[in-house]
C-alpha cells in the first residue's frame, strides 16, 4: 500500500500491565506485547510510568527500553512532572517524553496538561530533557493558549488530547463532536505553525480514529486502552494489523 504523508503508530501497552497485575505474576508480558505491536505495524511503543505504578512498573520500562533500543525502536514514556519521574528519564534516555497531568484519584489521564499556568515549573524539565537527548511532547487540550505556552517552554511536540472527540462521537453527540473535530485540526495547524510536531491520542477505536488520521498536520497517533481490549476477541496482531490500515486509508492510501 502506498500512503501519502504515512502517519506513525505508536502502541501504548499500559493495560497489558494492568491485566498482568490483577493477578500478579509474569503474564501477560507487556515486552512481548510491544514486539507484537512492533511486528503488526506499529512505529514505536508507548508506556506510561505513574507514580502509583498502577499497570507499567519501573522493572517493564527497564526491558521495554532495553529492547526497543536493541531493536532501534522508539520508546515514549509518558510521566508526570516530578523529580521522580524526571531522574527516571534521565536515567534510561528515551527517543521520547510525553509530559502529561496526573492526579492519583484518575481513573485515566483527564484533560491535558496545564502548560500556560505551569510553564515555570515544566520549562526546566523540559530543557533537562532535551539536554538529555530524549524529544518532548506535551499532552494538550487542543487550546490556542495551551499550544502556543507549549511553544514558549521549549517543547519539540505537542501531542493533542482526543478524547472530547470520541466521546462525543460514540454517545452520538453529533454536534459535540464536530466542535471538537475543529478544535483537533484548528489545533493542529496552530501547532505545525508553531514549529512544533504535532501528535493525537486518547480514546481513539476503529469507529473514530479515521477523522483524527486524516489531520494533515498530524504525524503520529498513541493508541492503547482501545488495542489491548480487542485483543482479548482478535488478537493483538488482528487489532494493531486494522487500526494500521485504517490511519493508511484515511491518508489516501491505495492498495
Amino acid at each position: 500500500m502506498t500512503v501519502p504523508n504515512r502517519l506513525r503508530l505508536g502502541v501504548n501497552i499500559d493495560h497489558v500491565a494492568t491485566i498482568r497485575n490483577a493477578r500478579g505474576g509474569e503474564h501477560p508480558d507487556p515486552a512481548r506485547a510491544a514486539i507484537i505491536a512492533l511486528e503488526a505495524g506499529a512505529d514505536g511503543i508507548t508506556a506510561h510510568l505513574r507514580e502509583d505504578r498502577r499497570h507499567i512498573s519501573d522493572t517493564d520500562i527497564d526491558a521495554l527500553a532495553a529492547m526497543l533500543r536493541e531493536r532501534g525502536r522508539p520508546l515514549n514514556l509518558e510521566m508526570a512532572v516530578t523529580s521522580e519521574m524526571l531522574e527516571i528519564a534521565l536515567k534510561h534516555r528515551p527517543h521520547a517524553v510525553c509530559l502529561v497531568p496526573e492526579r492519583r484519584e484518575e481513573r485515566t489521564t483527564e484533560g491535558g496538561l496545564d502548560v500556560l499556568g505551569g510553564h515555570n515549573w515544566i520549562t526546566p524539565f523540559v530543557t533537562r530533557l532535551r539536554e538529555a537527548g530524549s524529544r518532548v511532547s506535551l499532552f494538550i487540550a487542543a487550546d490556542p493558549a495551551q499550544i502556543e505556552a507549549s511553544a514558549h517552554v521549549g517543547a519539540q511536540v505537542v501531542e493533542l488530547h482526543t478524547g472530547a472527540y470520541c466521546d462525543a462521537a460514540r454517545e452520538g453527540r453529533t454536534e459535540a463532536a464536530e466542535a471538537a473535530l475543529k478544535a483537533l485540526w484548528a489545533g493542529a495547524r496552530q501547532a505545525a505553525a508553531l514549529g512544533l510536531e504535532v501528535h493525537a491520542g486518547h480514546g481513539l477505536d476503529y469507529a473514530t480514529v479515521a477523522p483524527v488520521a486524516a489531520i494533515t498536520e498530524v504525524v503520529e497517533l498513541n493508541i492503547g486502552h482501545f488495542l489491548v481490549g480487542e485483543a482479548i476477541f482478535t488478537g493483538l496482531e488482528a487489532a494493531v494489523t486494522r487500526m494500521r490500515r485504517l490511519m493508511d486509508e484515511a491518508r489516501g492510501g491505495e492498495a
